[in-house]
């Protein structure tokens, strides 16, 4: 398996160089599962090797470790950041790159069924965030339902390339928010989520989305054990 493992990987690499819109296979595909399971050991593998070079940058630099695990109660860690974490954000970053209606309608939805929530995170329910509330859960749904059948624009495909780069950068810097204060010395430290990004955008055009969801919460699994191990 390691001897054909380069050979393996070729696909990721020959899309990284070039990201094209195409129609997932699905996990039931002939071949499927052999691309995921390259694809996701190339993440690690990669997650390994640049987790290395950014221990020796935070200690040059000073800069303070991530808070993510510590906002979570310890019992809801691994349910949280193994389970939930990669399914919410794989929705949110991933699940509409294919460029399907329904798909842009149900991120829309949940855009601003979520901007309603952090408005009224205080505990005060205003009347207008509840109506956008309402507005992004039912929107959400009937514009699944409603647009199913409609196929992804030209436009949008041509686009792909630009999007998909656009998402894995997004996703990068969404990481920030793990650190107790952002300086621009603390940018390279979220370069192990611009790779899973990459990786993951491939393996959701690839293969579709519970294929990114999956290599998703084994990563993350993956570095709350070892968080565990090293504290």
């Amino acid at each position: 398996m390691i001897r054909d493992f380069p050979d393996a990987v070729q696909p990721l690499f020959a899309f990284l160089r070039r990201p094209r819109w195409m129609q997932p296979a699905g996990l039931a595909a002939p071949g499927s599962w052999g691309l995921w399971r390259a694809a996701t050991l190339a993440y690690l593998a990669g997650l390994v090797v640049i987790a290395g070079l950014l221990h020796l940058w935070q200690q040059a630099m000073g800069l303070p470790a991530p808070e993510a695990f510590g906002k979570v109660p310890p019992a809801l860690l691994f349910p949280l950041v193994g389970l939930v974490a990669p399914i919410a954000e794989e929705i949110v970053f991933r699940g509409w790159l294919t460029g399907r209606p329904r798909a842009l309608a149900l991120l829309g939805g949940f855009v601003l069924a979520a901007a309603a929530l952090w408005a009224v995170r205080d505990g005060a329910v205003h009347p207008l965030a509840l109506a956008a509330l309402l507005a992004g859960v039912l929107g959400g749904a009937a514009g699944w339902l409603t647009l199913r059948r409609r196929s992804t624009p030209a436009w949008l495909k041509r686009a792909f390339p630009v999007l998909f780069w656009v998402s894995a950068v997004i996703f990068a810097l969404f990481h920030l928010g793990n650190y107790p204060r952002i300086t621009p010395a603390l940018v390279p430290m979220v370069l192990p989520q611009l790779w899973a990004g990459m990786v993951f955008g491939y393996l959701r055009m690839r293969i579709g989305v519970p294929a990114a969801m999956l290599a998703h919460a084994l990563g993350n699994t993956a570095a709350l054990a070892l968080a565990f191990a090293m504290g």
